[in-house]
């Protein structure tokens, strides 16, 4: 048998691309990927143990939201896998097309199209019982699109210029206010930490920061006294200011909250037999609160587990930023440090009663599909960058 010189280079870019993809895989950064990892795991179970009383008693499957929950993983994980494999250069390229979507997502929203979930016109159902949450992917976008801006610099420059600087802002108005009409004061919450975050590194001067939230603070005042604000949203803050304050009303959640967390003890009362989970008295438990769930049946130490794994998380991506070979990966990198941070802190806050309670989830561990594809494209970005460094 004879070979052409055509199937011979054929076969060796088979055998050529089969080792890229193994060279690919070898150097992600694997801890930072086993501890989202075993967050997911973590979470899914903690998702089980909060939904399946509650589906016994209604009648229905007690696995109807593990199901789902495993879906939105493996979706995750394979937009993850694309946003790493996908070309960085055309990662900036397409920062126009994620933000143009993201827009037209928050618009969809406050349209005939969009849906109010407890309290916030933030959603759009689908069929079969699933829905998105735009204002999640508005994250990515932001955090894609503003790097875009502030990473470009001209001879001689050490910092944006002012032009530059005020399209970024420009850029990400938008969205906040598209959110804040939702109203989402959480995820507003989220980007503003995310574009403060972006705009010290980028090396933006210290007093123009501190005038922008100057800005933001009476920004703040001024929704209220609008009414932008919903009347739910004033009375968590307001339970937060006095814990006493409604416990049978707004400050039921918090308050169970707490007796659920206290009565973990060290090591808990045990998978699927926490009593204040079974009870059903935690509301939203697979969303908001699901901290909970791992304080009272996993205790102080799988509770404990669950903060140094995101704190691990947060080092690597420290680490990608401080090792990112340009601005613009750099900035990407310390925007969703930004985000992960802020996020986590608030949901975990929320639930030991040290931040007011906005309605964020834990990033891995919370039930949610939209909330879940955002993190995994932002897990994605990260390798994307660490990956860059080896091209």
């Amino acid at each position: 048998m004879t070979y052409s010189s055509t199937d011979f280079y054929s076969r060796r870019g088979v055998v050529d691309r089969a080792l890229d993809r193994d060279s690919t895989l070898r150097r992600l950064d694997w801890v930072l990927m086993g501890s989202v990892l075993t967050l997911l795991f973590i979470g899914t179970l903690l998702v089980w143990s909060a939904t399946k009383q509650k589906q016994l008693d209604a009648g229905g499957d007690p696995q109807t939201y593990l199901k789902k929950h495993l879906i939105n993983i493996i979706i995750g994980l394979a937009l993850a896998a694309l946003t790493t494999l996908l070309d960085y250069r055309m990662l900036r390229a397409y920062a126009p097309l994620i933000y143009g979507a993201s827009v037209l997502g928050l618009l969809a929203v406050l349209s005939p199209l969009g849906s109010t979930i407890n309290g916030a016109h933030s959603w759009i159902v689908l069929p079969a019982g699933f829905s998105v949450q735009p204002s999640e992917f508005a994250k990515v976008a932001i955090v894609v699109g503003v790097s875009v801006l502030l990473s470009e610099r001209r001879d001689g420059e050490s910092a944006p210029i002012r032009s530059d600087l005020l399209l970024a802002l420009g850029f990400a108005a938008i969205p906040v206010v598209l959110i804040m009409l939702q109203p989402d004061l959480g995820t507003t919450m989220v980007i503003a930490f995310i574009i403060l975050g972006m705009l010290a590194v980028a090396g933006v001067e210290t007093k123009f920061i501190a005038a922008l939230l100057g800005i933001a603070a009476v920004g703040a005042v001024l929704a209220i006294k609008a009414g932008v604000l919903s009347t739910y949203q004033i009375n968590r803050f307001a339970a937060f200011a006095n814990p006493s304050l409604d416990p049978r009303g707004v400050g039921y959640n918090t308050g169970q909250a707490r007796i659920a967390i206290g009565q973990g003890s060290w090591f808990g009362q045990g998978l699927f037999r926490g009593t204040q989970t079974n009870g059903r008295f935690v509301p939203e438990q697979q969303t908001d609160f699901v901290f909970t769930v791992a304080g009272e049946e996993l205790g102080l130490v799988g509770a404990g587990v669950i903060i140094i794994l995101i704190g691990i998380i947060l080092w690597r991506t420290i680490r990608i930023a401080r090792r990112a070979e340009d601005l613009y990966g750099v900035l990407v990198a310390t925007g969703i440090a930004c985000w992960f941070t802020f996020q986590a802190f608030e949901n975990i806050g929320m639930t030991l009663g040290i931040t007011p309670v906005t309605g964020l989830p834990l990033p891995f561990v919370s039930y949610g599909g939209s909330s879940m594809f955002a993190n995994m494209m932002a897990i994605g970005l990260l390798q994307n960058v660490h990956l860059k460094r080896y091209v």
